[in-house]
């Protein structure tokens, strides 16, 4: 008796088994409720270097290459105490402002002068023309990380109150969550760390229309 070849069956097998992974990873990347803020996601490895003279790389039949792309270039400017900084790509504009200029030790109320500085967020906004706006809190790991959750959404609330006040555009829909400790920027190891940890960041769209 002739063995029947067994190799098509296997192939099958595996093209299904990658199909149905695939198709699981991509319906679990649907979540309103994100796990990390947008922006912290890991970023894919470079990719391999590849010699476009080589005679082996060829592409498929009826296939062509794709338009060229302008890579995202990110800008990003702190003042020399750090205080604020603002990172701007080719489709976004974000502030970080270190919690100490915004609020007192261990408070969520705003004074004077932190207003000014969401004032002036305010006016990029209307500048950029956005109207999704994300704003999200962060602390340093002292403290329990519980009340570090609640501090840090309480100051994003608040400095949402003053965006949306300023801007008075129904509009404008807003995006506003408390981190706590999770997602440092720095060490909080030392002070300058865990200073530049305790933020609040707004972000946004450049020149949506």
């Amino acid at each position: 008796m002739n063995a029947t070849p067994r190799l098509p069956l296997t192939l099958a097998t595996a093209t299904l088994l990658l199909a149905t992974t695939l198709y699981t990873a991509t319906t679990a990347h649907a979540d309103d409720d994100p796990s990390v803020p947008p922006g912290t996601e890991a970023t894919a490895a470079a990719p391999v270097e590849l010699d476009a003279n080589d005679p082996d790389l060829k592409l498929p039949e009826g296939a062509t290459l794709a338009e060229p792309k302008v890579l995202d270039i990110k800008q990003v400017v702190e003042d020399q105490g750090g205080e604020e900084r603002r990172e701007d790509t080719n489709a976004d504009v974000k502030f970080a402002l270190q919690a100490e200029v915004l609020f007192p030790r261990d408070s969520a109320k705003l004074g004077a002068e932190a207003k000014a500085r969401i004032e002036a967020i305010a006016q990029e906004i209307k500048t950029q023309n956005a109207t999704r706006i994300r704003v999200f809190g962060f602390t340093d790991n002292l403290g329990s990380s519980a009340h570090g959750d609640v501090l840090s959404r309480q100051r994003a609330n608040a400095v949402h109150d003053i965006l949306d006040t300023e801007l008075n555009d129904p509009g404008v829909t807003f995006e506003v969550r408390g981190y706590g400790e999770d997602y440092p920027i720095a060490s909080n190891a030392s002070e300058e760390g865990r200073k530049k940890n305790r933020r609040v960041e707004v972000s946004f769209p450049r020149g949506e229309s």
